[in-house]
């Protein structure tokens, strides 16, 4: 593994606080971190794909201007209540 000076310096820093019991430690939490970032990232991506899938299967689009979409909507809208 291979880290700048900076990188080095604050692994130190963290270490010498308390805040983690050795250097170990801090790669252990930042890993967990980057993890459950990376499935987030998958699960959106999933979410993504999902909502273009539908989309695309839903049927030709149409043209619409702003001010039509607007109407649609508070018609849509005052009929939910």
């Amino acid at each position: 593994m291979s880290l700048s000076q900076q990188q080095v310096t604050r692994l130190q820093r963290v270490v010498e606080s308390g805040a983690y019991a050795s250097n170990s430690e801090v790669v252990r939490d930042a890993l967990r971190l980057w993890e459950q970032r990376e499935e987030r990232r998958q699960l959106e991506i999933a979410r993504m794909r999902q909502a273009y899938d539908e989309g695309m299967a839903s049927g030709e689009g149409r043209e619409i201007d702003a001010k039509t979409l607007l109407a649609e909507l508070k018609a849509e809208a005052r009929s939910r209540g």
